[in-house]
C-alpha cells in the first residue's frame, strides 16, 4: 500500500477544521479500497474521527508559534521516517514541513501575506499585523519543494507564484464546495420603510467595520436615515469592538447586534436587501457565496478575493475599502433605487490545474 500523510495539527475550528474533515472523509473512503494507508497528524482525534485512518495526536505545537515551527521544520522529519516510506505528504495549513516523502503538497488558505496592514492594526490587533508581516517568511521554507500547492482562488495562485517564484502549473485552484443553503423565506415587514444592509464578520480590525460606520455617519449628516446596517459586533468583545461602539454606537442607522446563531444570520440574510462586505483580506469570503444565492444586491470591497468569490452573481458593485465616501455614495444610489451601479459578474473558467472536489484534488496530487 502507498502511504498518504495529512499533517494538520493547527486546524481545530471553523472553516479550516471543515476543510480537514472533508479531506479525511474522502480519504477514509479511499483507504477502504485497500490501496492506500492514511495517516493523519492532528490536534485531537476526536475532532476528526473517521474509520480506516491511523491518527497521531499532538497538542504541543498549538501552544506557541515557536513550538509549531520547531515541529514543522525539525520534528516532522523524524516522524516521516518513523511512519515508513511516504508516497504523499500533504500539509493542510500553509507551512511545508521538512519531511522525507516521494511527493509533497501544501494547502495555502491564508491570504495574510498579501494584507496591507496599517498602524491601526498595531493598536487593535498586533498579532494580526505581525502575522501579516512575517507569515511570508514562515511559509517560504520548503514551499518550492512541493510537487503541488493548493489554493482556493485564482488570484492567490498568481500572487503566491509571484511571491515565491512558483511554477503556476504546480498550483491547483480548488474553490471550496458551494453548498446550497435552504433559506426559510418569509414576507418582510416593510412598516419601518428602512432599507436593510447586513455584514457578518468577526470583530477583528481586518474586517474593516469602520468603513461601514464612517459611511453611515456621512449619510446621517446629510439627513439620510432611511436605512439600517446590521453588523455582528456588539461592542464589548475586544479592544477593536469597544473602539467601534464608543465612536459610532450612537448612530441610529447602525445596529450593533453582536454574534448571532447561524439560523438567525440566515434570517437576517433573508430580511436584508443588500450585503455589505468591506473585509480587507479573505481566502474566500463565505457570506458572499451564501448571500449570493438570494440573488440580491451586494456591495463588496474592490479586492481580488471579492471579484473571484462574486463571479456569476447578478447584482454586484465594488467600493474602495479605504474610502467611506465611495461607499456612502454607492449606498445612496441603492437607496434611491439606482441600479445602474450594479453589474453582473461573469462566471470564470479556471485554467488548469484546477479541481472541484477532493477526488479531483487527489487525482492530481497522486499523479
Amino acid at each position: 500500500m502507498k502511504t498518504i500523510v495529512i499533517s494538520a495539527v493547527n486546524l481545530v475550528e471553523a472553516g479550516t477544521l471543515a476543510i480537514l474533515k472533508d479531506c479525511l472523509s474522502y480519504l477514509s473512503g479511499l483507504a477502504a479500497g485497500g490501496e492506500y494507508r492514511i495517516v493523519a497528524i492532528v490536534h485531537k482525534k476526536e475532532l476528526v474521527d473517521f474509520p480506516n485512518i491511523d491518527y497521531i495526536e499532538t497538542q504541543w505545537p498549538k501552544k506557541r508559534w515557536i513550538n509549531r515551527l520547531w515541529y514543522e521544520y525539525v520534528s516532522m522529519k523524524g516522524i516521516s521516517k518513523s511512519i515508513g516510506p511516504v508516497y504523499l505528504w500533504f500539509s493542510l495549513h500553509d507551512t511545508t514541513p521538512t519531511v522525507v516523502a516521494e511527493r509533497r503538497a501544501v494547502y495555502c488558505h491564508n491570504a495574510f501575506p498579501f494584507y496591507k496592514w496599517k498602524l491601526h492594526d498595531l493598536v487593535f490587533a498586533p498579532k494580526i499585523m505581525l502575522f501579516a508581516l512575517f507569515s511570508k517568511y514562515i511559509y517560504k521554507p520548503n514551499i518550492r519543494r512541493n510537487t503541488h500547492v493548493v489554493v482556493q482562488q485564482g488570484w492567490l495562485r498568481t500572487a503566491l507564484s509571484q511571491m515565491f517564484s512558483l511554477d503556476q502549473r504546480k498550483v491547483i485552484v480548488a474553490p471550496p464546495a458551494q453548498k446550497t443553503t435552504t433559506f426559510q423565506t418569509t414576507e418582510k415587514d416593510k412598516s419601518s420603510g428602512d432599507y436593510s444592509f447586513v455584514f457578518a464578520g468577526s470583530p477583528n480590525s481586518h474586517k474593516n467595520f469602520e468603513v461601514l460606520c464612517r459611511a453611515a455617519e456621512q449619510l446621517e449628516k446629510q439627513g439620510i436615515v432611511n436605512f439600517k446596517i446590521h453588523i455582528t459586533v456588539k461592542g464589548d468583545e475586544n479592544k477593536y469592538a469597544r473602539w467601534l461602539h464608543k465612536k459610532w454606537g450612537h448612530l441610529q442607522t447602525v445596529n450593533f447586534m453582536g454574534f448571532v446563531s447561524r439560523a438567525t444570520l440566515q434570517q437576517y440574510y433573508v430580511d436584508s436587501d443588500c450585503l455589505l462586505y468591506p473585509s480587507k483580506v479573505e481566502s474566500w469570503g463565505l457570506p458572499i457565496s451564501e448571500f449570493g444565492q438570494l440573488n440580491k444586491p451586494m456591495l463588496l470591497a474592490d479586492l481580488p478575493y471579492a471579484h473571484d468569490t462574486a463571479a456569476g452573481n447578478e447584482y454586484v458593485a465594488y467600493f474602495n475599502p479605504e474610502d467611506a465616501t465611495d461607499l456612502a455614495q454607492k449606498i445612496k444610489s441603492i437607496l434611491v433605487e439606482d441600479r445602474s451601479i450594479l453589474k453582473k459578474i461573469a462566471a470564470t473558467r479556471l485554467p488548469a490545474p484546477s479541481a472541484g472536489n477532493w477526488d479531483q484534488i487527489f487525482k492530481i496530487l497522486l499523479g
